[in-house]
């Protein structure tokens, strides 16, 4: 059922048959409306928040000269109670609606907590922009052209064209299939999910970027041969969307990989030769970090990119249809194991022995990339030849039985159809 709210008003105006502008009061200006259009939820610690707090608490008089306004969306709005208040329908997310606050979140929370604190706002007035009937396009149309203070991050105005639902929709059915419960931020300030960089929809994004043996191929190209500080693109084209939906299929090997390396190095650095000594770079023990799994969390920091390196080395294993080699579960622990071993944990040690502890940039240099997709390269080429050789020294035992079987058989019909 659609959600009314009556926000009181001085005047108004109908701008165009399908807008109107009006003058509300502060004091009792509705702080419970949707932010569904919205395209990132309030950050009270901003410094656009604070402020609009000030000028609220210091001046409410002279809020209205000093402030651009609250952009509204609902479904239907009329004058109710004399013209001294406006009536708002709002149609909720689950009811196919797009209404509530389109751009103003930061000055709603505002006049929340001015109110927790008792402010005198009964001279504050504000300005509000009421667009009625719009579709889910229009209004965050209208939320992404909106003028801020404060700079969008291109995350959020991904998310707010609606690029990344076709990224949501297979996390639903993974959940579904899989039993488990993802933890992924899609835009900013967005609560109910973790700052923690790898639970970040782009870091997503860049696990499976490092899969696409097409498009990182040092034998096929060279400009990009390996997905080294990769950039996300602002916006997802169709062909982009084509590419990253063939590659989703891999995004649970992907999280697996980078899952078991965490695990491993959280038992390198709980059991290390020295106690209470860390000798691997770009790991914090005063940290922690989620992953995008909500099973998995773990007792050190990391940089975001740490395991990139390590993810991309197994697209070596891919065909050019992103269909693995050999099947993942008989070669991927044990591989991971041979790449920790014998290259990534000698690789964190000597960055750190020669004092570089910015994971960014071990995480970005091109010799560790080179390095594993060599080994990986090697790793399969040895594989594949034990499997030529394990079916070659098959063949002989098989070709023997046959024979023996064929010499039995033949010895059995003589004895039966030539007499003695």
């Amino acid at each position: 059922m659609p959600k009314t709210w009556n926000i009181k008003i001085d005047n108004y105006f109908q701008a165009n048959p399908n807008c109107i502008i009006a003058t509300a009061h502060v004091d009792s200006f509705p702080i419970d409306l949707p932010l569904e259009p919205n395209i990132r939820e309030p950050n009270r610690k901003s410094a656009t928040y604070r402020q609009i707090f000030d000028s609220l608490t210091t001046e409410p008089a002279k809020f209205f000269s000093r402030h651009s306004g609250i952009v509204l969306s609902a479904n239907k709005a009329k004058p109710v109670k004399n013209k001294t208040e406006l009536e708002l329908e709002i149609l909720e997310a689950n009811e196919g609606g797009s209404d509530g606050i389109i751009n103003g979140g930061h000055t709603v929370l505002a006049f929340e907590q001015a109110k927790n604190y008792k402010y005198e706002l009964t001279e504050a007035r504000v300005k509000i922009t009421i667009h009625i009937g719009l579709t889910e396009e229009s209004a965050k149309d209208i939320a992404l052209a909106s003028n801020t203070t404060t700079p969008v991050d291109s995350r959020s105005k991904v998310n707010a064209r609606g690029d990344y639902k076709f990224i949501k929709q297979y996390l639903v059915q993974l959940e579904r299939a899989e039993d488990r419960k993802f933890r992924i931020a899609y835009y900013q300030n967005q609560s109910g999910a973790p700052r923690n960089a790898q639970c970040n929809v782009t870091h997503l994004l860049k696990l499976l970027y490092c899969l696409d043996r097409n498009k990182y191929n040092p034998d096929g190209n060279k400009r990009t041969k390996h997905p080294v500080g990769m950039s996300l693109p602002s916006n997802i084209t169709d062909a982009e969307r084509e590419r990253l939906t063939a590659l989703l299929p891999l995004l649970s090997q992907a999280l697996w990989i980078e899952q078991r390396l965490y695990e491993i190095i959280q038992d390198h650095i709980s059991n290390p030769r020295r106690k209470g000594a860390n000798d691997l770079a770009s790991i914090d023990i005063r940290k922690t970090t989620l992953l995008p799994d909500s099973k998995y969390s773990f007792g050190f920091g990391a940089p975001t990119d740490l395991a990139l390196p390590i993810i991309a080395s197994y697209r070596v294993f891919l065909d050019k249809d992103y269909k693995w080699i050999l099947p993942f579960d008989e070669f991927a622990e044990d591989f991971l194991q041979h790449l920790w071993a014998n290259y990534f944990r000698k690789y964190l040690v000597s960055e750190k022995t020669a004092g570089n502890t910015v994971g960014t940039k071990i995480s970005r240099n091109q010799d560790i990339w080179e390095s594993l997709y060599i080994s990986a390269q090697s790793y399969l080429n040895s594989s594949l030849v034990k499997m030529v050789n394990s079916s070659k020294s098959e063949e002989p035992k098989v070709t023997q039985g046959a024979n023996k079987r064929a010499k039995r058989k033949s010895n059995g019909i003589n004895a039966t159809t030539i007499p003695k």
